[in-house]
């Protein structure tokens, strides 16, 4: 029949492909099985769809960029699979969402922990306990630099929360201590020396290091998630993916230390 001649020939072509001693090999199995029936086709089908997937990936044919590798006089290549061509294995376009919000809490964390107190915008991300829920400070008060020294916050538009904010500032990493006149709150603003930048900057590294553990975590998560598919998808494809996920964390890890240290060199400027 045509269509049984033309999925054989389609099988054929693909074994072709593969390392020639495999192939003979292959060839010398299947030549005395090509005249059957569907059901004896199905097992080439499924081995042909399966070839062409291995090859798109081994071929690289999911895009390949060069990147330079440091320090070396050569390029590397660096992969790039498409997503739609293992998106029955893992979803790795979640997988590198994931990993872009462990790279925005650390941004945040950085924003709400490692203030010089320099400005009335440190203040901002101070988070207010109140019986309504949960605000940040400047959204109820209004906060402004007196001097150098002092920063106010005026709590006129919301008193109930004053006692609220005071306890907020008081709990906050950057070592205040604020006094209460009315509805109004005085933040002292010690001078910044050394050994608070040194503490900041050790802080950083900690922060830092916690956003490594959570991607590890979601690392982890993954590759179980593709070792899920072992009984069903070659071996080459699965090292293929696994070093896709490896590659994203890599490239994470290297922003996650690049944010380090321009915090760090931030931190320990001059006084």
């Amino acid at each position: 029949m045509p269509w049984i001649r033309s999925a054989a020939s389609m099988a054929l072509r693909c074994i072709q492909r593969l390392n020639p001693l495999i192939s003979a090999s292959l060839l010398i199995t299947m030549r005395p099985n090509l005249r059957t029936n569907m059901g004896n086709m199905a097992p080439f089908l499924f081995a042909c769809r399966q070839c062409g997937v291995q090859k798109a990936l081994l071929t690289r044919s999911l895009s390949t960029k060069k990147s330079k590798a440091k320090g070396k006089g050569h390029t590397q290549s660096k992969l790039n699979i498409n997503t739609s061509l293992v998106e029955d294995i893992i979803d790795l376009e979640e997988v590198k969402k994931e990993m872009q919000a462990m790279m925005e809490s650390l941004k945040e964390d950085f924003s709400k922990n490692l203030s010089i107190r320099s400005s009335p915008g440190a203040l901002d991300h101070i988070t207010v306990n109140t019986k309504d829920g949960k605000f940040p400070l400047n959204q109820l008060g209004q906060i402004s630099m007196k001097s150098p020294q002092l920063l106010v916050v005026n709590m006129a538009d919301f008193p109930e929360s004053t006692a609220a904010a005071l306890k907020a500032l008081q709990e906050s990493r950057m070592n205040l201590n604020p006094e209460v006149d009315g509805t109004v709150i005085r933040v002292p603003v010690p001078k910044v020396t050394r050994e608070h930048r040194e503490n900041l900057a050790k802080l950083a590294k900690q922060l830092t290091n916690k956003g490594k553990d959570s991607l590890r975590r979601v690392r982890s998560s993954a590759m179980a998630e593709v070792k899920k598919s072992k009984s069903t998808v070659s071996e080459d494809v699965i090292r293929l993916i696994e070093k896709q996920i490896q590659q994203m964390v890599d490239d994470t890890v290297t922003e996650m230390d690049k944010q380090l240290a321009t915090k760090t060199k931030e931190l320990l400027g001059s006084e």
